[in-house]
């Protein structure tokens, strides 16, 4: 067994050539026998030691050697014999020969192995791959961490860390390049190979940019792992980013002349792996959609009930959460305007006793034995407010509907934009308020907020609408004459159906170039109880509509301020008196003329950006068949 293993390590030195560099171990040959060289090697072996056949110097090399198997020696002539001094049979010669041929082909496969080992742990040094695992390098200038959930337990120099916003980010006043930030995004595509890793990062919908990560020679071990980090996060998670802001050009970014070079990455929160649906599928327009629909890969078309059942993900895509930058944008237009002129804020109960308007649904609640209604509006609390001199006021509050409607325009809840106002001799000064009201809005969404509609005309394409630098006033009867010869036809002195107010919106924009109107002077008998007779036909009232892209956003009148006339149509509507007592005694003590308006946020901006549904104008839309989330 000693022979035969000394053989084999011979035979794998050749094999290898490792014999050249270690001859320590090619010494160890000269313990073998001569003869049992020769017959091992000699026309047994092929390929790298095909040169065995000029083997003389290895057996020379051996020559020294006597050790024989039991019971043989070597003969004059350098043969092996036996005890008695004759040749080793063909049979013994046979064995030994098939012994060392079947050492050597082992030697040769170990060999083969050992050399491919070595030649690719010699690449993997070179590389910095696995192979390079054991070398010891020079602590990494970059990290990564997750510490798990953020339990404000931060330590003070986390705590004194500054964040700057990505839209600062090579921006005009921004943050230029060369300089060292921090940022906070959700990872919104993800991109990583052997030797880098690409990141963007999102925020706010609509910002995003690049982050970089390439391989360190110098430390090769640690940046594969940092790559390997990165590379494992989920899409939509949330991330700090640390990193020298550096010049590049990166156009599918919105940060397109800078990137973020990673020094240092925090998961602050990882997203699951499946979301509910993709943020690319739900971003794309309709006619993105439809052209690839004649392609062999269609893109994913997202139904609104999966969005709405995912909200909190659908707020992310870049249109839906410009959306709800233009809702704010508007509240916050609303109350510059009204401020500016003299109004004050006031809010309202919600819970009251009665129906606020007539002839709308109302919800139902106990209220420690009583019937309490949710508010259709903060109207009558308005006009109370007026009676107490506070003479202009405004509210931004729910209101509710119970009206089993499931249109593209109708609410259950929305949000109510009031205004109630004491005027001097007639309405139409709440109407100029008005008017000056709405082209402040609509002046400052496409000044202030031209990114918010840039974003979501890019996936929901609209035209700017048109309006007048001086109120347009369409009187009823004008907008009848109007109406009579077309296909919708006139209703006379019943209300417009939705179909009617659309085409009146196209007559009143070709003949006066304007997308918004008022609509005067409505029948009384579809106008609620509170609203004041024209004085020239008790047929039609002092009230108005106001109309964009053909459709109502608010309605508003001079409001009934003497209590025997507000009992009267009180009245004659068939509302119950008694629950509007309060209200009608408000009157009793002295009132100004006043009038107002209420208008529906959410329809300002549906029709404003051109929507084909109120829902995407809500946050949370409730309508008949959704309560939830």
């Amino acid at each position: 067994m000693r022979d035969q293993r000394s053989i084999f390590m011979l035979a794998g030195l050749m094999c290898s050539r490792a014999w050249r560099v270690v001859p320590s171990l090619a010494l160890q040959a000269r313990t073998l026998p001569v003869p049992l060289v020769r017959t091992a090697f000699a026309g047994h072996l092929s390929g790298p030691l095909g040169g065995l056949r000029c083997a003389p110097a290895l057996i020379r090399m051996c020559a020294t050697q006597t050790d024989l198997p039991p019971g043989a020696t070597m003969g004059p002539d350098g043969k092996p014999v036996d005890e008695n001094g004759e040749p080793l049979s063909k049979n013994a010669l046979k064995k030994l020969a098939k012994a060392a041929a079947t050492a050597a082909k082992k030697a040769q496969k170990a060999a083969a192995k050992a050399e491919a080992a070595a030649s690719q742990a010699s690449s993997a040094a070179e590389a910095g791959g696995d192979g390079a695992e054991d070398v010891e390098e020079p602590p990494a200038p970059y990290s990564f961490t997750d510490p798990g959930v953020l339990m404000s337990t931060q330590t003070l120099e986390q705590l004194q860390r500054v964040y700057t916003p990505i839209r600062d980010l090579g921006a005009p006043g921004g943050v230029e390049p060369g300089q060292e930030i921090w940022v906070r995004g959700r990872l919104g595509r993800l991109r990583a190979g052997a030797a880098n890793c690409f990141l963007v990062l999102r925020a706010q919908g609509q910002y995003t940019v690049q982050a970089v990560f390439f391989k360190d020679k110098q430390t090769p071990n640690q940046s594969k792992q940092m790559i390997a980090a990165l590379g494992s996060l989920t899409e939509e998670s949330v991330i700090d980013v640390r990193g020298q802001l550096v010049v590049a050009d990166v156009k599918a970014c919105s940060q397109s002349s800078v990137e973020v070079q990673i020094t240092e990455a925090v998961l602050v929160s990882a997203s699951a792996p499946k979301l509910p649906f993709e943020i690319d599928d739900a971003a794309r327009s309709e006619a993105e959609i439809v052209t690839s629909e004649e392609t062999e890969r269609p893109f994913a078309r997202i139904g609104q009930d999966a969005r709405l059942n995912a909200r909190w993900v659908d707020l992310r895509v870049p249109a839906n959460q410009a959306i709800m930058r233009t809702q704010s944008a508007i509240c916050t237009l609303f109350r510059e305007a009204l401020l500016a002129r003299g109004f004050t804020e006031i809010h309202t109960p919600k819970l009251i006793p009665g129906e606020s308007e007539g002839g709308a649904g109302v919800f139902t609640t106990d209220y420690f034995g009583q019937t309490a209604c949710l508010a259709q509006s903060p109207q009558l609390y308005k006009q109370m407010a007026i009676s107490g001199d506070l003479d202009r006021v405004f509210e931004v509050g729910p209101v509710f509907r119970a009206e089993k409607s499931n249109s593209r325009r109708h609410l259950c809840e929305f949000v109510g934009l009031d205004l109630e106002m004491a005027f001097h001799q007639h309405y139409n000064e709440v109407i100029d308020v008005l008017h000056a009201m709405f082209i402040h809005i609509f002046d400052g969404l496409e000044t202030r907020y031209a990114a918010e509609l840039g974003a979501v005309r890019a996936q929901y394409p609209s035209e700017k609408p048109l309006w007048t630098t001086d109120p347009l006033i369409v009187h009823w009867e004008e907008a009848m004459a109007m109406l009579e010869g077309t296909d919708e036809g006139a209703p006379g002195l019943d209300d417009l159906n939705t179909v009617q107010e659309r085409k009146l919106g196209a007559l009143v924009r070709d003949k006066y170039g304007t997308d918004f109107f008022f609509l005067d002077r409505f029948p009384a008998s579809v106008r609620p109880f509170y609203t004041m007779p024209c004085p020239d036909d008790a047929r039609y009232s002092n009230s108005y509509d106001v109309f964009l892209r053909g459709e109502e956003i608010c309605s508003g009148a001079q409001r009934v301020h003497d209590p025997d006339l507000l009992i009267k149509t009180i009245t004659s509507k068939g509302v119950p008196l008694e629950p509007l007592k309060a209200y009608i005694d408000s009157m009793r003590f002295g009132m100004p003329p006043h009038g107002g308006g209420g208008i529906g946020m959410e329809r300002v901006v549906f029709l404003y950006l051109g929507l084909d549904n109120v829902r995407k104008a809500s946050m949370f839309p409730r309508d008949p068949s959704r309560c939830s989330p």
